[in-house]
Order: C-alpha cells, then structure tokens, then sequence
C-alpha cells in the first residue's frame, strides 16, 4: 500500500508527520549546502552545535520550560530512567510510586534496587482501567520524590491531574508529552521517550530541576549522573544526533499547529469521537473508565478472542495498520498521537460500524 493509502496507530514508534518526513528527506544527504547529512556530522561541530541549541530552545519555549530546570537529550529509552532516577533521587531512602500500568510497576521494581519503594496507588486490581484519586494516595511523609507515569499506553488510562504532594514530582510522559500544556515548575523531573510525540527512537527528552542536582549514590555510572549530564549539556558521550534533528523538525511543525495548545484541541477531538462511538456500540467495550481515559491510546475488544482478532485483520486489509493490543491484554489499541489526522479516526469508525453490522448479534 502507499502510504496515502494507510493509517498507523502504531503506540510507538508511531506515525510521523509527512511534511516532517518531506523536510527530513530533501535535506537527508545534504544538509543545508554542508555536503554532509545530520548523520555523518561529528556532534562536536559548530554546525550540529546550532542543531542541538535550536531543537533545545524550541522544546524549552513549546513547553514553557522555566530557567530553574535543565533539558537532557539522552539514550537508553525511557527504560534506562528507571534506574537513572533512583540512583540520581533516591539517596538510599524512600520513594512513592503509583503504579497503573505496565510500565509504572516496571519502573517501581527497578527502584527497589536503590532505595525503598513505598506504593501509594495500585490499580492492578481491577486491570488498571482507571487512574486513582487524589484522595487514594497513600503519601509518604519522608518520600524523596512521587513518581507516576501520566499515560498508559497499553491499558488506554491518562491523568487528569496532577498529584498533589509535599514530595518532588518524577513523571514519565513518554506517551503523551507535546499533547497538553505542562506546569513544568510543578516537576522536579519529567522524561519521555521520543517515538511516541516527538521524534524516531532512540532519543529520550529528561527535563529536570537543578535543585535536585549532586543527590546520586556513590556507584552511579558516570554516564547516568544528572549532574555530569548538565555539565557536558548531554555530551559526555556522542549523543542521538538524527534524533535531535528530528525533534527540532517536529517541533517546527507542532509550532505550526498551533503549539501544544493546538495539539491538545486536536487530540481531544479526535479521542472524543472515537470514545463518543465505542459508548454507544453494541459489540466494540472500552477498557478505561470515563475520567480515566486516554487520548493518545484508545483500548477496546468485543469480548471475543476470534472476533479481535477477525477485527484486527480486517483493519489491516483496509490499510488501519497497527490496531493490535498489546500481548498482555489482548483486544485492539488506536493510538492517536499528535501525527494522527482526523482522516484516520474517521475511517477506523467507519470500518468498526461496518464490522459491528456483519458480526453483532
């Protein structure tokens, strides 16, 4: 299929936006008249320099990003945060962490291994179909930081506040950073990893507070010191140079958009209407809970292994590539990142009333 012919609801990594695409390309083997493209260059020249600083000042301004906090550009993906926070935040002591989803109780057995991992909020009970209250975290009073991942991809849940603590807040927005205006004065840390709204995979964003600077243990690795990352400003080793390049591509275009502003009108559309048809369906269920949904990831099923799968299939004939649920949970995800148009819900929508009409009973 061309790709004018196919919707991907990939969670990540995830649809791009084409002009970025088109812009990536026409400067792909020469950039800019250097007679060199952004993957040959040596990170420490003057003119990848300018790449680094413009992507960094676009995200510091898309964001809001206060003076008091210091932007990362990193790798490991997100995964390697699990380990990078305890050991830069910890400081041996107690940390809380509301796990609910996969990914906040990977982060959680992780921290284990520095510190003490008190749970404040776990949603596994009822298969993490919703976010818990503020009332429902258990704080704890001597906690050195809150940790909570603000989307879950593949349980289809979001946030809808901000928790309310005396401790730093640490938040992995990895899923739907650039979608929604952020209070980053409110964070001690935020991390995301790039291939969901920002960029391919590979890079990982860490916005952090440089009051919390110089806390890691004794046997942190250089290479995941905060402290040493600011200092070298995310060059103490050659950092994801494509990467960075494409995150100041996108953010040309999220400027364009109308901003993270923009962004958010967007995808709260589009998740409504897709949500609006799921309530009033006969077969297709929602996973998440009203109130606790997202809308960068919208999980589903009928109820029928043979039926998601039939589904799943038929999607892909039409070109809406990508709608699997994970393989922990089965039935269907449309992921409905920032690159997603309209076009795509619509057509998922069309195809799912189409197959409701052949296979309800």
């Amino acid at each position: 299929m061309a790709r004018e012919q196919v919707f991907n609801f990939s969670a990540g990594p995830s649809v791009l936006p084409l002009p970025v695409l088109e812009r990536a390309k026409a400067e792909l083997a020469d950039y800019h008249g250097s007679g060199m493209s952004v993957m040959e260059m040596s990170h420490r020249s003057p003119l990848f320099q300018e790449i680094f600083d413009g992507a960094k000042a676009k995200l510091k301004a898309a964001l809001s990003v206060p003076d008091t906090h210091e932007i990362l550009f990193l790798q490991g993906g997100a995964t390697l945060q699990f380990a990078s926070i305890p050991m830069n935040l910890l400081e041996g002591g107690t940390a809380d962490y509301a796990v609910t989803g996969n990914f906040s109780g990977k982060a959680a057995a992780e921290a284990q291994k520095y510190g003490t991992v008190h749970i404040a909020a776990d949603t596994g009970a009822t298969g993490h179909d919703r976010i818990p209250s503020q009332a429902e975290l258990q704080l704890s009073r001597d906690a050195k930081y809150f940790y909570y991942c603000s989307n879950n991809t593949i349980y289809g849940t979001e946030w809808q506040y901000v928790p309310e603590t005396a401790a730093p807040l640490v938040c992995d927005m990895s899923s739907d950073i650039l979608s929604r205006p952020v209070d980053v004065s409110r964070y001690g840390l935020i991390y995301a990893g790039a291939q969901k709204n920002m960029a391919p995979a590979g890079l990982t964003v860490v916005i952090l507070d440089r009051a919390l600077l110089g806390r890691e243990l004794p046997f942190t690795p250089e290479v995941m010191r905060y402290q040493t990352l600011v200092k070298h400003d995310s060059m103490l080793n050659t950092p994801p140079c494509w990467c960075i390049y494409m995150l100041g591509l996108m953010l040309d275009w999220v400027a364009e958009q109308g901003g993270v502003r923009g962004m958010e009108e967007r995808k709260r559309e589009r998740a409504a209407k897709l949500y609006d048809y799921l309530d009033d369906s006969g077969l297709f269920i929602a996973h998440a809970r009203p109130g606790s949904r997202s809308d960068m990831n919208v999980t589903f099923r009928t109820g029928s292994a043979e039926l998601d799968a039939a589904f799943v299939r038929g999607a892909a004939a039409r070109g809406l590539l990508n709608v699997k649920g994970h393989r922990i949970t089965g039935g269907m995800r449309a992921s409905l990142y920032n690159a997603m148009p309209m076009e795509g819900v619509d057509a998922l929508i069309a195809y799912m009333k189409e197959f409701e009409v052949q296979h309800h009973v």
